[in-house]
């Protein structure tokens, strides 16, 4: 069966990889890196739940296998590595409700997580050379060319009613400190409202867990945040580690797909939120992304750059357009909008802008 990632693999991997410096939807494999410190004298536990987990994780589809290795310096620390048949079912598994309750077994027994993924660009040994015929290993043509920031949002909602005060207190906040560390600084936030839902989109240089955490850490953001909790549809108590650890996790909302025309203009910044019908929203992403990239593509475009958040069924369009235009909602011709059309369960908003802060010195 062909996956809509390798639908799009050849033509975004070969027309447009040089500009692309994020996606998920390149149709190759993905390596995905645990790293696990676990508490001392819970290491038992901790295989009992990882092994739980494995048998839990063997039905998800996508997955193709996994090891669970332990250092050799430190027995607290362990290493979880998966491949995937590609990102989008990971993707789709990782930010899911069954993910949540799947993985809350470790929480007890672990001190601290890490996780990055990764595609896989070239293989050798023995697993690419026994490969069974029709068994394409699904390498990238090229690799991306990144830019050097990482791009990530936050969303939730609050509650119906409260929004005027909302806004008031996501565009008065103090900006916290822009530089995290020698290798890590904050380059930009964008804050979005449409409805009770708000977007938090940041923009950041070097390692984004470091980055996260040390926003978390300030006090004018600690202020914002506290200041917001009255009026959040889900609760939370920063206090409470567990209870913050689960508001984040569910709020995280990743950058599936980001592209930068060649024209390096600054454009103005605008979103818009797309409600999926029910497990559709990966593929309304992948299919706004391909369009975002055929557009950068064309000399003189609106689209100077285009970053596709996505978890579950909300989808959301950040965009950086040439003077002052309005954001095409459904982009692309009569039939590819007809596509789009299928997979929503409403209208495509925009969002109103609340503050897009730099930091002074990031250039």
């Amino acid at each position: 069966m062909t996956t809509t990632s390798e639908r799009l693999s050849e033509s975004l991997t070969r027309e447009v990889s040089k500009r692309v410096s994020q996606s998920v939807f390149d149709g190759s494999r993905l390596r995905v890196v645990l790293l696990v410190d676990v508490y001392d004298g819970a290491q038992q536990q901790f295989l009992e739940a990882y092994e739980q987990l494995c048998k839990q994780v063997a039905s998800v589809p996508g997955h193709v296998s996994d090891q669970l290795c332990q250092s050799i310096e430190n027995p607290s620390q362990w290493l979880i590595t998966s491949e995937w048949e590609s990102a989008p079912p990971f993707l789709t598994w990782v930010n899911s409700e069954e993910h949540v309750r799947m993985v809350e077994p470790l929480h007890s027994c672990v001190r601290d997580t890490r996780s990055l993924r990764f595609h896989i660009v070239r293989e050798t040994g023995s697993a690419a050379s026994v490969a069974e015929p029709g068994d394409e290993r699904r390498l990238q043509a090229h690799p991306r060319i990144g830019d050097g920031v990482i791009r990530h949002a936050l969303t939730f909602t609050v509650k119906p009613g409260t929004e005027a005060e909302v806004r008031r207190i996501l565009s008065e906040y103090a900006s916290p400190r822009a530089r995290v560390d020698d290798a890590t600084r904050l380059c930009r936030t964008s804050l979005f409202m449409v409805g009770n839902r708000v977007v938090r989109a940041i923009e950041v240089r070097g390692d984004l867990l470091a980055a996260l955490r040390h926003v978390a850490r300030q006090p004018e953001i600690r202020a914002c945040e506290e200041a917001l909790n009255p009026y959040l549809e889900q609760d939370r108590d920063l206090d409470d580690q567990e209870s913050a650890r689960m508001f984040f996790t569910r709020a995280a909302l990743p950058a599936v797909h980001h592209v930068t025309a060649h024209e390096q203009a600054e454009g103005v910044r605008r979103a818009l939120c797309y409600p999926a019908r029910p497990g559709a929203g990966m593929r309304l992403a992948e299919l706004l992304a391909q369009r975002d990239s055929a557009a950068a593509d064309v000399p003189g475009s609106a689209v100077l750059r285009s970053t596709v958040f996505q978890r579950d069924d909300v989808v959301v369009r950040l965009l950086d357009l040439r003077g002052e235009r309005d954001a095409e909602a459904l982009p692309g011709d009569a039939g590819q909008v007809a596509q789009l059309r299928k997979l929503l369960a409403g209208e495509p908003a925009p969002m109103d802008l609340i503050t897009d802060r730099r930091s002074a010195d990031e250039d």
